[in-house]
């Protein structure tokens, strides 16, 4: 039966993905030409959220003297503009064709920079610890005073640099093996931007801060997301792999009980950002994963935050696949490869005034995990959930849930229908599609 077959290729895709591996099945990349002329390329029709009219074209009309190609990260700020603090405001149509490795961690000239570069004001890991250890500073209070001033200080001189500001009207598009590396695009306030076939790797904070009322026991909380949209509207996200590469938290060391945690968020879409497809993108081997919204009492976010997430791989990833507030959120087609007593949380997080509509989506759940986990109760009240698989079998994700969690149960009761959308596969269709399609590399 075609099910079986589907569920036999999800499992040989799954042992290479959480042994580690970077990619699933392998496919051969669409060659620099073919990449050249997908510049020009603007969202389909109906394909999400973010072909709403008048639809999201991005550099597409770029003059001849608009269009890049850059290797470094001095070349990527002068082609979106010439000057970091403020391209996010250049609206000129631009076409940027990304080739080899941009690290962010660079000065102008691309000599590289490390954490100890941007040190100022005195810090040190070592003084914080020794300052803000709970034995000494306690747990009721936040950091505060010379220490907790220069890693502010010492965070801000990072942001400076790590920090890629993005402008309307623009294409990103990396040529074979593009990679932004320590980098963390930020599409702020912009208008009709696609991204698509870059490898987003290791966004990391060298100055994570410590907050002892974070949880029941402090938290360490880090800054950068690969690529954050913060009040961004049209935006295609396309074709990209988004993973800590070599680094992940899970190698980081443990202080006051709690990770040092370096990575924010994969792809998050906050501060009223709307109208956005994310699709066929690879989101492996990371914790807090897609957030969307910026918290419980965002009184802006409230009839924005309308994503479409369609046709990802989420590999070896906790949490927030996505994470929902306030948005009408379109899941479907997703194919999702979850570690067994790996630290797995949650798949589809459901938040205040959130309206999240899952379709479609296939689960290979690891040894030990069960259906009841893939949906968390973050204080919303309801969820779609149809026609999904979960290691092969139709199953109920909502009735999974609730029969686990009958003193914070979730309602069916979703307020709208998604029309803005391509084909819709069957479930069992996923993983043959995705894991063969997803990320960068694989756009044709």
């Amino acid at each position: 039966m075609r099910t079986w077959r589907a569920l036999t290729l999800t499992c040989v895709a799954a042992t290479a993905l959480l042994a580690g591996a970077a990619s699933p099945v392998a496919a051969a990349p669409a060659g620099a030409a073919s990449l050249t002329a997908l510049g020009k390329q603007t969202l389909p029709a109906n394909d999400g959220w973010a072909a709403s009219a008048p639809g999201t074209t991005g550099g597409s009309a770029a003059a001849a003297d608009h269009v890049f190609t850059v290797s470094n990260r001095s070349e990527l700020v002068t082609a979106l503009g010439g000057n970091n603090a403020s391209n996010d405001k250049n609206s000129t149509p631009k076409i940027i064709y990304i080739r080899g490795t941009v690290d962010a961690n660079v000065d102008d000239a691309n000599h590289p920079l490390t954490c100890a570069d941007y040190q100022t004001g005195g810090y040190t890991l070592a003084g914080y610890l020794a300052a803000y250890d709970p034995a000494v500073w306690g747990r009721s209070t936040e950091p505060s005073g010379p220490l907790e001033d220069a890693r502010a200080a010492s965070a801000a001189l990072q942001t400076l640099r790590v920090r890629i500001r993005v402008g309307s009207n623009t294409t990103i598009i990396g040529l074979p093996g593009a990679r932004l590396l320590g980098g963390s695009l930020l599409i702020n306030k912009a208008d009709n931007v696609i991204v698509r076939n870059i490898t987003f790797e290791h966004a990391f904070d060298c100055f994570p801060q410590w907050d002892p009322t974070d949880g029941a026991t402090g938290a360490w909380n880090s800054l950068y997301d690969n690529m954050s949209l913060t009040g961004a509207t049209h935006v295609w996200v396309d074709h990209n792999t988004f993973t800590d590469g070599s680094h992940p938290d899970s190698l980081s060391p443990t202080y006051f009980g709690a990770e040092f945690q370096q990575h924010d968020g994969e792809l998050d879409i906050t501060s009223a950002s709307d109208l956005v497809t994310a699709e066929w993108n690879q989101f492996t081997n990371h914790d807090k994963t897609n957030l969307f919204g910026s918290s419980n009492t965002a009184a802006a976010d409230v009839g924005k935050l309308r994503i479409t997430v369609h046709h990802n791989l989420y590999a070896n990833v906790l949490q927030r696949g996505p994470r929902v507030r306030f948005g009408q959120v379109h899941v479907y087609n997703n194919l999702y490869l979850i570690p067994g007593n790996r630290g797995y949380i949650y798949s589809l997080g459901v938040g205040v005034q959130s309206q999240l509509f899952a379709e479609r989506n296939f689960f290979l759940l690891g040894s030990g995990v069960t259906a009841d986990k893939i949906i968390f109760n973050w204080g919303g009240t309801d969820i779609h959930a149809a026609d999904n698989l979960v290691n092969g079998r139709p199953t109920d994700l909502l009735a999974a849930y609730n029969a686990a969690n009958p003193s914070t149960p979730i309602g069916s009761n979703t307020t709208w229908t998604p029309t803005l959308h391509t084909h819709l596969d069957p479930a069992w269709l996923v993983p043959l599609t995705v894991a063969v399609g997803a990320g960068a590399g694989h756009l044709r």
